[in-house]
């Protein structure tokens, strides 16, 4: 993962030259991880495509593992935390508590699936990587499982179901599955069946609907 950390510069010439911002490093980091993985996320990529020289990057990061342990920090900040935001989200019944949830699926906002897949991909070359992704999947699954029980589901239903709706999400993830907008609606009613045990009446799907015109 590591790359030499260069000395920051000294100089007044050097201060005042443009150097970017960490917000701008990081999301050219985000960009090529997106683009070509991991092992691609280099210094000189990232300076060459902001236009800035390389030894400016080292006035925002130490380093391009602190730049790296900055791109997991923002996927799980993205698509761990707004899940589980998903899961609280107040909602009478389990169905619409489900589609809280299936928003995401259809709501890059709310959960990066590029990213996702990005950084899982790069968990398959380093174990640091892979203990993280596993943390992520058990807290998504916790917080899966809460919002079936505080529905009134066992503990133990709750856990299956909940695994089920996980696995399935990232199955789709891992097989690069391709739906338009409308496939995707067109068989969310009987996902939240299978998934809740409970029928989604049609009034919860023309809700959820209306939220992903498409």
């Amino acid at each position: 993962m590591s790359e030499t950390t260069a000395t920051r510069p000294e100089n007044a010439s050097a201060r005042t030259e443009g150097r970017g911002k960490a917000e701008d490093w990081l999301e050219a980091a985000y960009q090529q991880l997106l683009l070509g993985g991991v092992d691609s996320v280099r210094v000189l990529t990232l300076a060459k495509t902001l236009g800035l020289s390389r030894t400016s990057f080292y006035w925002s990061f130490k380093d391009r593992d602190a730049l790296l342990a900055a791109l997991l920090a923002r996927w799980d900040a993205h698509n761990t935390a707004r899940l589980i935001g998903r899961c609280e989200q107040y909602a009478a019944t389990v169905v619409e508590a489900m589609l809280n949830v299936f928003d995401c699926w259809l709501d890059e906002s709310l959960f990066d699936s590029r990213f996702e897949l990005a950084i899982r991909n790069w968990g398959l070359q380093n174990e640091d990587v892979a203990a993280v992704v596993d943390q992520a999947d058990q807290t998504r699954i916790q917080a899966l499982t809460a919002m079936l029980m505080r529905h009134g589901q066992s503990e133990s239903q709750a856990d299956v179901r909940a695994r089920t709706i996980y696995l399935t999400q990232i199955g789709y993830l891992s097989m690069r599955t391709r739906e338009s907008v409308a496939e995707r609606i067109g068989r969310v009613a009987d996902y939240v069946e299978i998934f809740v045990g409970e029928p989604c009446q049609p009034h919860d799907l023309a809700r959820f609907a209306a939220r992903h015109p498409g």
